[in-house]
C-alpha cells in the first residue's frame, strides 16, 4: 500500500497572514478587546489561540486572557476510543468566562462534533455572554449544525482526504496540509 499524498495547503507565511486577519476579525466582531477571552481546544487549538493572542497584542496593545479546553470526557465517541483515554487539563483564565465573549479556537472544523463538545465543557465552567468559533481550516462536511464565525481557509470536504495542521510547539513548523490516500482516490 502506498503512503498518503501530502499536499501543502498553507505555508508559514500564509498561516501568519490568516492569523493576523482572524485576530482583527475577532476584535471587530467583539467591538474591541474588552471582555474577550480565547479558549484553545487541545492540542493544536491551544497553540493557535496563543498565536492569535499575540496578533491581538501586536495590533491592539492588549493581552487578552487565554485558556484551554480538553474535551475528552465531552466527546460523543468516548466509548470507541478505548478504556484509558489520554486526558489533558482544561484551564479557565483568571476572571473566568461569565459574561465574557469567549472564542473557542480549533485547528480544523469538519463534522462539528469537537466544537459541540467544547461548548458543552465551556458551559460547565460558566455562562459566557457570547461564544464565537474560530478555526484555521474549515473543511465542510458537517454532521451537526455548527458553523465557524472566523475562518482562516475554507477547504472543500473531500471524502478521501484529511486536513492536518502543524504548529511549532508540537510539530516544529507552522502550516496546513491535505493528506489524501491514493488507494481511495477516485
Amino acid at each position: 500500500m502506498r503512503a498518503a499524498e501530502r499536499v501543502r495547503l498553507l505555508d508559514r507565511p500564509a498561516v501568519e497572514r490568516a492569523l493576523a486577519r482572524m485576530a482583527r476579525e475577532l476584535v471587530e466582531k467583539n467591538g474591541g478587546t474588552e471582555n474577550l477571552v480565547l479558549m484553545g481546544i487541545h492540542r493544536r487549538g491551544v497553540q493557535l489561540a496563543a498565536l492569535l493572542r499575540e496578533e491581538i497584542r501586536k495590533a491592539e496593545g492588549v493581552e487578552v486572557p487565554l485558556g484551554s479546553l480538553d474535551i475528552t470526557f465531552y466527546r460523543d465517541d468516548l466509548m470507541t476510543i478505548g478504556p484509558r483515554p489520554v486526558v489533558g487539563e482544561s484551564e479557565v483564565p483568571p476572571g473566568g468566562i461569565d459574561g465574557k465573549a469567549v472564542v473557542i479556537v480549533d485547528d480544523v472544523l469538519h463534522t462539528g462534533r469537537t466544537a459541540r463538545a467544547a461548548m458543552n465543557e465551556l458551559m460547565d465552567w460558566g455562562r459566557p455572554a457570547r461564544i464565537l468559533l474560530c478555526v484555521l481550516v474549515d473543511r465542510g462536511g458537517r454532521e451537526i449544525p455548527i458553523q465557524p464565525d472566523v475562518v482562516g481557509k475554507v477547504q472543500e470536504d473531500l471524502p478521501d482526504a484529511h486536513v492536518e495542521v502543524a504548529v511549532p510547539d508540537l510539530d516544529g513548523e507552522l502550516g496546513a496540509y491535505l493528506l489524501r490516500n491514493p488507494e481511495k482516490a477516485p
